[in-house]
């Protein structure tokens, strides 16, 4: 056994894989962790809503949006990110998550960057930067969230 432990943030991170574990569209496959003062508060995936079929039983439903600049990519529309997911089972179970630190696969899309700040989540740790975060970034330091990327390396999603 090492005596080196993992840091807080490795540890939510890690325990965020394993949630995502869970994940029911193969696209995603994200998991998401809310922890305040050490202590977590609440977790997600990426999955379908309650009682509705998930991608790994009837497969993807794929929306093509077109963007500002004119650029296309595809998303899978069935799944609730790991995000949204966490945010809505602490409203669900009468948890707050002002002032939290959420943990995640990669840098939220834009809709979870919106939820996340009207939560009054103050950090977000991502293990990975997303594509298509540009807006993220903007409206995360617009509402004065901190964004921690860990690796450099950038998550390729939504266009498969």
């Amino acid at each position: 056994m090492t005596d080196e432990r993992p840091s807080w943030d490795e540890y939510f991170l890690r325990v965020s894989d394993v949630v995502a574990d869970r994940a029911t569209c193969n696209r995603g496959e994200a998991g998401c962790v809310i922890a305040k003062n050490k202590r977590i508060l609440t977790t997600g995936y990426v999955g379908a809503p309650a009682g509705l079929p998930h991608c790994s039983e009837v497969g993807h439903q794929i929306k093509e949006v077109t963007h500002e600049d004119g650029t296309e990519s595809k998303h899978c529309v069935r799944t609730t990110h790991a995000e949204q997911n966490a945010i809505v089972q602490a409203a669900r179970l009468g948890v707050s998550v002002e002032g939290a630190t959420l943990y995640c696969k990669m840098t939220p899309c834009y809709t979870c960057a919106k939820m996340i700040i009207n939560a009054g989540i103050e950090r977000v740790v991502a293990k990975k930067d997303y594509h298509a975060s540009q807006d993220t970034k903007k409206i995360f330091k617009e509402a004065g969230v901190k964004l921690e990327i860990l690796n450099n390396e950038v998550e390729q999603y939504g266009d498969q």
